[in-house]
């Protein structure tokens, strides 16, 4: 990995977050010197595919996506700095954009603008995503904060707050359900997609060397997406390591079971919040 492709926002020296410009993705987390996300081992930078781990940017589209490549082109696209670290009542911040150019409007003919800040406390992470229409015409658009975090062993993670929540459930085909469980423990290949969380936390127990929690809360992200691609598709991805879906859990902040409007000339603004507990 190439040092000029990673912008280091450092609050002391335990803590700390490393963000790779292609696609604004966070690669590391470390809180009190403790590495909060996951990144593959067999993870790649080679500025074309998009990094496996870490939260990378999903935008315009989530999933598959028949204009371009699944999950968008934010996640695979070069960012560029919109400001430089600074430091303000015990915390450190930085900002990065994305704007149309030629390739993007091939595929998604709007002209935008992402702004992507990155707020670091002691024990959190602040991120907030700005849309910008720059257009005479409104856009609509799904985004999604894919978040990797690390766990020691996946049978200890438990996550807490989406009881009670409506998920369609892509590993069967789009069933929707009711989560029923107070506590959702991970056991096989997942991928969910729990609906209308709105504000409320969720909190993910068992991360990191000493098994802590880290809490999410959202704000106009109503859908909070789980997966592990467990054993078989483990072994099918070659960015990702045939056991590392036992050390790892992800616990997306996003909107996307329903499309988002930005009108012409207007913005949208998303906060995902990561405290360690």
């Amino acid at each position: 990995m190439d040092t000029k492709d990673v912008a280091v926002l450092k609050l002391n020296d335990t803590t700390e977050v490393s963000v790779h410009l292609h696609g604004a993705t966070i690669i590391s987390w470390k809180c009190k010197a403790q590495e909060v996300l996951f990144v593959s081992k067999n993870a790649l930078f080679d500025n074309k595919k998009a990094i496996r781990g870490g939260i990378p940017l999903v935008f315009p589209c989530f999933g598959p996506w028949e204009k371009g490549p699944q999950h968008g082109f934010a996640r695979i696209k070069r960012w560029r700095k919109e400001s430089e670290s600074k430091q303000n009542n015990g915390r450190a911040s930085m900002s990065f954009s994305l704007e149309d150019d030629e390739e993007t409007r091939k595929m998604w003919d709007y002209r935008f603008k992402l702004v992507y800040n990155v707020d670091l406390g002691e024990n959190d992470l602040k991120l907030t995503l700005t849309v910008n229409n720059n257009d005479f015409k409104a856009f609509d658009f799904t985004t999604l904060m894919h978040t990797y975090f690390r766990c020691p062993d996946i049978a200890d993670v438990g996550i807490h707050g989406l009881e009670g929540l409506q998920y369609n459930d892509k590993v069967e085909g789009g069933k929707i359900s009711k989560e029923e469980r107070k506590v959702v423990s991970i056991d096989k290949n997942y991928d969910r997609v729990y609906m209308k969380c709105g504000a409320d936390k969720v909190e993910v127990e068992g991360l990191g060397d000493g098994k802590k929690s880290v809490s999410l809360v959202l704000s106009n992200l109503p859908d909070v997406v789980v997966w592990n691609p467990w054993e078989d598709k483990a072994k099918a991805m070659s960015d990702f390591g045939d056991e590392e879906y036992k050390t790892m859990i992800c616990v997306e902040a996003g909107s996307v079971s329903q499309s988002v409007t930005a009108p012409a000339g207007g913005s949208v603004l998303f906060t995902q919040t990561l405290k360690l507990c």
